[in-house]
């Protein structure tokens, strides 16, 4: 009897833990952001069909940051001057104990993708994003999701997106998971004629020093910075691209200039994107066009890390983890993602890393997919002027606001941040939002009217945002090496500096202030504007300003 009874027990036993466990597997974790795309939830977009099983398709899983609240204060004693934590920056491992996932988080996140058949690409030293590849049968199994191809409501192609929310089988928190859907292509913020030259260089209005008086990166130098000895010596500069590149057309572009090209060039593949660039099959238009203006600005830098990827994610992050150039361009835009990139933007903030994105091409017609991540808060968005100097490799004689310059308060309906609160930002004559981000923040030439290498030739006419942002980079890296030798700390995040400057009694000898164009529907007026935000760099006394105001009382 005793032994039936203890055979029972067992039995019994047995069978709630089997239940248990069955219900702990059962238990699916959501991710805290959301996938599914508004014309798919909507119904806008018709299912067309199911995204084979076997198509390989590459993810950025994200795990959130810890202690966020602790994060914000932090970061608020960084940048403020009267606090005795002003620019006592983290590093990588000092922020990633403190506010990174755990340990055993990235480590179960990693073994949670192998055990659903999905290949670790990349893991990275702040432990915020797991890097993975798989067939889109296992992607569905492991996050219960079903992967429809839906006919695109704007554009002539379809795309596949989920259609529900992933959840995992696991007790560790999910951020988000980037590359569930194509919905919104990446865009190069550029403008490229290849064909002809632009109709300013044509009607001889242009006085650059390229090929029929187009702009090259010297004169862009000359007119911003001038003469002075800083290089940008000891300063690296991080590009965020999502295509390789081919660097003969680089140095092809500094030969045809007659000018030194002695700046390495490092490739740094997320994702097993290729570094290398061909065409016909690939345009590496943008990538170079980066790195020839980077170099321009600062030709002493120590180094261009080019960082090629599939996704903004891991780019991004990579581009914090290394934590090895303080100044970081992007010239790309694409679909809102911002749940996802904020923390990265907050530890390069925490790190001193300053990042400029282009804004982008199209005005203040340019849609919310376009100029994204340009409004984000952590970011500097760059927008566009058109430049007449006093001749080829001249200096500064006029500006006034493109009108591709894309400028607005933020359709992507991102909050007004600290920095753009200030008395005097927002105004009855700007038109900016007193609710919403307000883009750009400050501007460089971006006009059709320079010359530049790429896809194995060299052309003029060519323009875009995409030429402003690593401008303000290379200038930012004169900054910092200035900063340096001083025996301060570089300057990280500029927005906060920039807004103070702005607002101070200093900022018509800092910056030029362009009170002339329009972008559509916002005019360049005196003061910050939504064309060209600030305006564009007086190059040496920027640099003293921020090089001043970044030294702790």
């Amino acid at each position: 009897m005793k032994e039936n009874l203890q055979r029972l027990a067992a039995v019994l036993c047995a069978s709630i833990l089997c239940f248990l466990a069955t219900t702990v597997q059962a238990e699916q974790r959501p991710a805290m952001t959301s996938h599914v795309p508004e014309a798919v939830a909507s119904g806008v977009a018709p299912l067309v069909g199911h995204l084979s099983g076997t198509q390989r398709l590459s993810l950025a899983i994200s795990l959130p940051l810890r202690n966020e609240a602790v994060l914000e204060d932090l970061l608020q004693k960084l940048y403020d001057p009267q606090n005795p934590n002003y620019h006592v920056y983290l590093s990588v491992a000092e922020f990633t104990a403190r506010f990174g996932p755990t340990e055993a988080d990235y480590a179960d996140m990693r073994s949670f993708a192998e055990a659903n058949g999905l290949a670790v690409i990349d893991t990275a030293a702040n432990r915020m994003v797991v890097d993975v590849e798989g067939p889109a049968a296992n992607i569905e199994s492991a996050f219960h999701v079903t992967l429809g191809v839906y006919q695109h409501p704007t554009e002539s192609r379809t795309f596949y997106a989920p259609d529900r929310e992933p959840t995992v089988d696991l007790d560790v928190p999910v951020l988000h998971v980037s590359g569930l859907d194509n919905f919104t292509l990446p865009h190069a913020k550029n403008i490229r004629s290849s064909q002809q030259l632009s109709q300013d260089a044509e009607a001889g209005k242009t006085t650059g020093s390229g090929p029929g008086g187009q702009f090259v990166g010297s004169d862009l130098r000359a007119a911003y910075y001038g003469s002075g000895s800083l290089t940008g010596n000891g300063q690296s500069v991080g590009l965020f691209e999502l295509g390789g590149y081919d660097l003969s057309d680089v140095q092809s572009y500094f030969e045809k200039l007659k000018q030194p090209f002695h700046v390495p060039v490092k490739g740094v593949s997320l994702n097993g994107a290729a570094l290398g660039c061909r065409i016909p099959k690939c345009d590496d238009s943008e990538q170079v066009l980066d790195i020839e203006m980077a170099i321009s600005m600062a030709p002493g830098l120590s180094q261009v890390v080019v960082y090629v990827g599939k996704l903004d994610v891991p780019i991004f992050n990579q581009m914090a983890a290394d934590n090895t150039s303080k100044q970081l361009s992007c010239s790309w835009g694409w679909g809102d993602d911002e749940s996802s990139l904020d923390p990265i933007f907050k530890e390069m903030e925490a790190q001193g890393q300053s990042l400029f994105v282009a804004t982008g091409d199209y005005g203040s017609a340019s849609p919310a997919g376009y100029v994204w991540p340009a409004d984000d808060p952590y970011v500097t968005a760059v927008g566009g002027t058109d430049l007449v100097t006093n001749g080829p490799g001249g200096s500064w004689k006029s500006e006034t606001g493109w009108t591709g310059s894309a400028g607005m308060p933020s359709k992507n309906k991102i909050p007004i941040p600290t920095y753009q609160k200030l008395p005097g930002v927002v105004n009855s004559t700007n038109a900016a939002s007193r609710g919403l981000r307000n883009i750009p923040d400050v501007a460089a030439e971006a006009n059709t009217n320079q010359w530049s290498c790429f896809d194995q030739g060299c052309f003029g006419g060519n323009g875009g945002t995409s030429y402003a942002a690593p401008q303000w980079a290379g200038l930012t890296a004169l900054a910092n090496q200035q900063a340096v030798q001083g025996g301060g700390t570089t300057l990280g995040f500029l927005n906060p500096a920039l807004y103070l400057i702005g607002t101070g009694s200093s900022y018509d000898s800092d910056f030029h202030d362009i009170t002339i164009g329009n972008n559509g529907k916002f005019n360049d007026v005196v003061g910050y504007d939504l064309v060209t935000g600030w305006g564009s760099p007086q190059g040496p006394n920027l640099i003293d300003a921020l090089v001043a105001a970044g030294k702790s009382e």
